[in-house]
């Protein structure tokens, strides 16, 4: 996976909170839910900004920077299905002969 680094934060991740890029392009973290208890609201850890492109996950590295990489797209193609003329229904229908 070549990953590509987009912006120079400097995050300190603490245990049991999950960070990540938000729709504003800014870190957020939230509480990560264990067992009974629910996760946090998220909340802003630093204003970054940045300009997402499409096909592109954007994460936060070990170093607690934002890095992207190219999405792979796996899995297996699906068939094209031929779609045939619609069948014209007889008004005959099959009978049994009855002795």
């Amino acid at each position: 996976m070549a990953t590509k680094k987009v912006a120079k934060v400097g995050v300190k991740k603490e245990k049991g909170f999950l960070y990540f890029v938000d729709k504003q392009g800014d870190i957020s973290s939230a509480k990560m839910a264990r067992g009974d208890k629910k996760g946090g609201a998220p909340k802003k850890v630093a204003k970054v900004g940045i300009k997402r492109e499409t096909g592109y996950l954007y994460f936060i590295d070990k170093q607690g920077d934002i890095s992207c990489a190219k999405m792979v797209r796996g899995g297996t193609k699906k068939k094209a299905v031929k779609k045939s003329p619609a069948k014209k229904s007889s008004a005959k229908k099959a009978t049994k002969k009855r002795k």
